[in-house]
């Protein structure tokens, strides 16, 4: 826990950070419950884009995990850079690197692995938002560390086409594979590697870790952007030129390699990252260039807070507790009582955020 705001951060940053919060706190429960009660076309649209699609496609709740990622990432330059003074050698940097990596992959069992059931038959050994972070904050630092600049575009290609030609091969291992549920290579190695802790979903981790470093290493080439001598127009505009580029060619090589954020395809990689890259910009550009900061400071608070704001949100239930305090208001609520329920359990998390920020107490790891 550190007791100090950290310095020399650009604010759009941290609010970008705490709308991609906002966003997997409260928003998809918030508009499936809306829609249960108001069943509204409208009300239904909003639903299902805080659904993801079954298998190819893209819906808006679809960039949350891969924003994640990209923020980490886009961070890396910023903090690498200020470790590798403070740490004097490589050996205290990297056991910083790791033990990041620990701490994320054990709050991920925590938060999704079923770990406090203490039941070994629910635990499952990767399958979390935060795991799939811990692996692309690892290898994206080692490969900042110990690469040039352009060796690092290098290891992004790499790990973009590898990942695209081993899903492509109709037949590994002895089985045949397909770009279908349950088909797939990345799936298959799951369920051998992890064996009774396969999380026996449609979504792969182990293979896709390729992906999921790729995702980490393009915030990595945004961090390096926003850390150029060029002017902060400059950089906005270069940032929404690269995700616009970036939306544009993976919708190309989407007509050969589906967009598939199920087993975090390629193409979904240059999407999603795309659509991180607009978003930086914007944010970005609101903030920081034009000084719009007003409107920013709620998702600012959240998000420096991200690891307490996720890890609390999903090992407590602020929605049901809500309901203990709230229980007098079902009856001029009626059917939107749940939805009520759901922003009234933000608020009480939000506040928690808010009284931890005025006292600067920020959980990091």
């Amino acid at each position: 826990m550190d007791k100090s705001t950290p310095h020399n951060r650009l604010m759009s940053i941290d609010v970008l950070r705490g709308f991609d919060l906002l966003m997997i706190i409260v928003a998809d429960r918030f508009f499936y419950n809306l829609n249960t009660a108001a069943k509204t076309n409208f009300t239904k649209t909003l639903a299902d884009q805080f659904e993801h699609p079954e298998w190819i496609g893209f819906h808006l709740y679809d960039v949350i995990m891969p924003l994640f990622l990209f923020v980490v990432g886009v961070v890396i330059p910023f903090s690498l850079g200020k470790r590798s003074t403070e740490a004097g050698s490589d050996r205290k940097l990297y056991a910083h690197i790791l033990r990041r990596f620990v701490i994320l992959f054990i709050l991920g069992w925590i938060v999704q692995g079923n770990l406090l059931f203490l039941d070994v038959s629910k635990f499952q050994i990767f399958s979390n938002t935060l795991q799939a972070i811990a692996v692309g904050y690892l290898f994206s630092c080692i490969a900042y560390i110990n690469l040039s600049k352009k060796g690092r575009y290098i290891f992004f290609a790499i790990c973009l086409v590898l990942y695209a030609v081993l899903l492509s091969i109709p037949n590994f291992f002895g089985h045949p594979f397909e770009l279908l549920p349950n088909k797939n290579l990345p799936i298959y190695i799951d369920q051998q590697v992890f064996g009774r802790f396969y999380d026996k979903t449609q979504y792969s981790w182990l293979l896709t870790g390729l992906g999921f470093t790729a995702t980490t290493m393009s915030g990595v080439f945004a961090g390096e952007l926003l850390l150029s001598p060029l002017s902060r127009q400059k950089i906005a505009n270069y940032l929404f030129i690269i995700g616009i580029t970036g939306i544009v060619v993976s919708l190309i090589i989407g007509l050969w390699h589906p967009i598939i954020k199920k087993i975090w395809t390629s193409s979904f990689v240059l999407f999603s990252s795309g659509i991180s890259f607009v978003l930086l910009a914007l944010f970005y550009w609101l903030v920081d260039v034009k000084g719009y900061t007003k409107w920013a400071y709620p998702f600012r608070i959240i998000g420096l807070n991200a690891i307490a704001a996720y890890v609390g949100s999903h090992v407590l239930n602020f929605s049901l507790i809500a309901k203990q305090v709230f229980f007098g208001f079902e009856q001029f609520t009626g059917a939107y009582y749940d939805a009520f329920c759901d922003l009234a359990g933000f608020g009480i998390l939000y506040f928690i955020l808010w009284y931890m920020h005025k006292n600067k107490t920020y959980i990091k790891v």
